[in-house]
């Protein structure tokens, strides 16, 4: 018997802290998180309780890790998660894009309180490493960490840093929570291809491990008709989206954790919705979603985003009953 209050919260945004609003949902009952926390000392968002305004990178941590540890708690046995973090600068001022958009990146040289940003005393203009500590602590929570991707953006936005490359991508993580999980296999079509046509010496070229087995399947290591087993760098440019001020997921970055993380009508869990681009790839792809928002101005935002889709799903159901 399907518990009624799972239900009424299907294809819903939730207003509200992300932890206390997890708090409220059963057990293992969403397959599949796909999400974008605020990343540390990037933007005010002006509402109260916000994620990224913490005063060291080890209080921010900590508490993206609580509320993954519920996250896993949500999740299925047999779910993933895929989390996109970004980085930023030690009191330099700058974010990861080298511009002066956050509230807590504009006082961090004035405001003492600032100034020691986490036990290590990090030098100035240093790169934080803030995922790189993410992912490690939520491996000591117990998560499984199966790769971390590379979101590479062809039309990053451009730094005015001089003293360092400008940065043009962030990390995705993909953890699951046990051993055996769904996940299906993707693939992308081959830009070379080596010659394969019986010549064990030019393959022992490109394999030159001792083993006698490294040549038996050709079509696993180099790809078949279908393509190359999917590599860890995505290329994907951001889209603008003019209601929000703020970046917002593409689609395309999206998709590609739904398609091979989260089976057929599938329920999708972003904790941290903002302007809802998890839950409309969710309603394209024939998926349900629950989405949770601090603040009600994206709440408003996402629901015109959905709205057309939501409905079209109404009349889908209504007609094939």
């Amino acid at each position: 018997m399907k518990n009624p209050v799972c239900v009424i919260i299907l294809n819903k945004l939730i207003l509200g802290d992300a932890l206390t609003e997890l708090k409220k949902l059963d057990s293992e009952l969403v397959d599949c998180v796909i999400t974008s926390p605020p990343y540390w000392a990037l933007r005010d968002y002006k509402v109260e309780g916000q994620i990224g305004q913490e005063k060291t990178i080890d209080e921010y941590v900590s508490r993206l890790v609580e509320i993954f540890n519920e996250c896993k708690r949500v999740l299925k046995k047999e779910g993933t998660c895929w989390i996109v973090l970004g980085d930023t600068y030690s009191n330099s001022g700058e974010n990861r894009n080298g511009l002066l958009t956050g509230t807590v990146s504009k006082r961090v040289a004035t405001n003492k309180q600032f100034k020691k940003r986490d036990k290590l005393e990090l030098q100035q203009k240093t790169l934080c490493l803030i995922p790189e500590r993410f992912a490690i602590k939520m491996i000591d929570n117990g998560w499984i960490l199966r790769n971390k991707i590379i979101w590479y953006k062809p039309n990053c936005m451009p730094s005015s840093a001089t003293d360092r490359f400008t940065v043009d991508f962030e990390c995705i993580y993909f953890f699951v929570k046990s051993k055996r999980y769904y996940f299906k296999t993707q693939y992308e079509s081959l830009e070379t291809k080596p010659h394969k046509a019986g010549n064990r010496l030019a393959m022992k070229e490109h394999f030159p491990i001792n083993t006698h087995d490294q040549f038996r399947d050709l079509d696993r290591i180099w790809g078949s008709e279908q393509g190359r087993i999917k590599r860890t760098v995505w290329k994907i440019p951001p889209k603008p989206f003019p209601e929000a001020h703020f970046a917002v997921f593409p689609e395309e970055l999206v998709k590609q954790c739904l398609d091979a993380g989260c089976p057929e009508q599938g329920t999708v869990l972003d904790p941290f919705s903002g302007a809802g681009t998890t839950a409309l790839v969710a309603l394209k792809n024939h998926g349900k979603y629950i989405g949770i928002e601090l603040n009600p101005d994206y709440i408003e935002i996402s629901n015109k985003r959905l709205k057309p889709y939501l409905e079209q799903k109404t009349l889908t159901s209504l007609f094939s009953e």
